[in-house]
């Protein structure tokens, strides 16, 4: 067995971790990019959203380099993503690829022995004792939440750096050495030394930068590369800027879902727009808006690949709550066919807006 996953965000970093744990062997296809991307839109359905794509592109190229067994988590719900994996097992086998899927589905859609069966069909491969498998799966968590709080620390000093560039550099530096990394301890201790590192940036607390959050389809929001790289963007600009959605904040609310505590402010905050589930990550999204309005931010940007249902509900809501909160709102859909150029210039656009209007604010307009 050779197994790989799809990318998404910082996935790749905990997936190594796992697997270097474990002693399993495993293909980490190149970072999303236009090949990827272009090998999707190819073989994939027309009216498929972007994130299927994308995962179509990652396959072929893991598979170029021997991979044989896809990792993937799924989803039972309303939303779409239930079905990829039938999909794109169907897709693959018709490309003359036999890969074999294994779908970590969440237990209450699927049973606990069946999820005890799934990922004992990963774990049976290892020649590790029991206690060093959960050892590797402590660590690959340890290792998602460390790089994910690395992240949003820098998203929001940004905005307050005295050397510009500075944390933008020191998140890319951090995740190279890491990818270098072939033992999980190792990788741990390297993300708290940077950690560390970040912390101790040189910021300016006289500063008061936009907050920006970033708000939308759980894919297109934590995958840099089908948001053109927006967080970095703003980095640029010297905005600060949040996101809820992360991968470590995933794992959280799978564990929690079950006794339904899990997100409970964001479930709060979306209650008054929309009481229900409707699939994919509506709920959390009508939540973040309402949240970052209720945390003093000065706008918030949705992101989603077209076609997405449940987000083009939330679409349609969000424009209650920026009325209520006065809370500026921007939508970008995102496809394989969305040009960067204009894409760029509606969030600089954005951001110019909510400028002015502290400008106004401030001068008592």
């Amino acid at each position: 067995m050779k197994v790989t996953f799809p990318h998404m965000g910082n996935v790749y970093l905990a997936a190594k971790a796992l697997l270097d744990g474990l002693g399993i062997d495993y293909v980490i296809p190149p970072k999303n990019n236009k090949k990827a991307l272009d090998i999707g839109s190819l073989y994939s359905p027309e009216e498929i959203c972007l994130p299927f794509k994308i995962m179509i592109g990652n396959y072929v190229q893991a598979i170029e380099q021997g991979a044989d067994t896809v990792i993937l988590v799924g989803s039972c719900g309303p939303c779409r993503f239930g079905e990829y994996c039938e999909l794109q097992m169907n897709l693959m086998k018709n490309l003359g690829h036999d890969l074999n899927f294994i779908v970590i589905d969440y237990p209450k859609d699927i049973g606990i022995k069946e999820l005890y069966r799934r990922i004992n069909n990963i774990s049976s491969v290892s020649h590790k004792k029991t206690h060093e498998k959960f050892k590797a799966l402590s660590s690959a968590v340890k290792v998602i939440n460390l790089i994910d709080e690395i992240e949003e620390t820098t998203h929001m000093y940004a905005g307050f750096e005295r050397n510009k560039g500075e944390c933008k550099s020191l998140l890319n530096e951090c995740k190279a050495e890491a990818m270098k990394s072939n033992n999980p301890k190792e990788m741990i201790q390297l993300l708290k030394y940077y950690k560390e590192k970040i912390n101790h940036i040189s910021v300016d607390i006289n500063k008061n930068p936009l907050k920006i959050a970033v708000i939308g389809e759980i894919y297109t929001v934590i995958e840099p590369y089908s948001n053109f790289y927006i967080e970095d963007k703003l980095m640029d600009y010297g905005v600060s800027s949040k996101r809820m959605l992360t991968p470590s904040w995933w794992v959280k609310n799978a564990a929690l879902s079950p006794l339904k505590i899990n997100s409970l402010k964001i479930r709060t905050n979306a209650k008054k727009y929309l009481p229900v589930q409707i699939g994919g990550h509506a709920v959390e999204c009508v939540g973040e808006a309402v949240t970052a309005g209720k945390e003093g931010f000065d706008g918030a940007i949705q992101i989603f690949p077209m076609g997405c249902m449940p987000e083009i509900v939330s679409k349609a809501i969000l424009p209650a709550i920026s009325k209520d909160l006065d809370f500026p709102v921007m939508s970008l859909v995102v496809d394989d066919m969305t040009g960067e150029a204009g894409y760029i210039t509606r969030i600089e656009a954005f951001i110019d807006l909510l400028e002015r209007r502290r400008q106004n604010v401030l001068s008592g307009c």
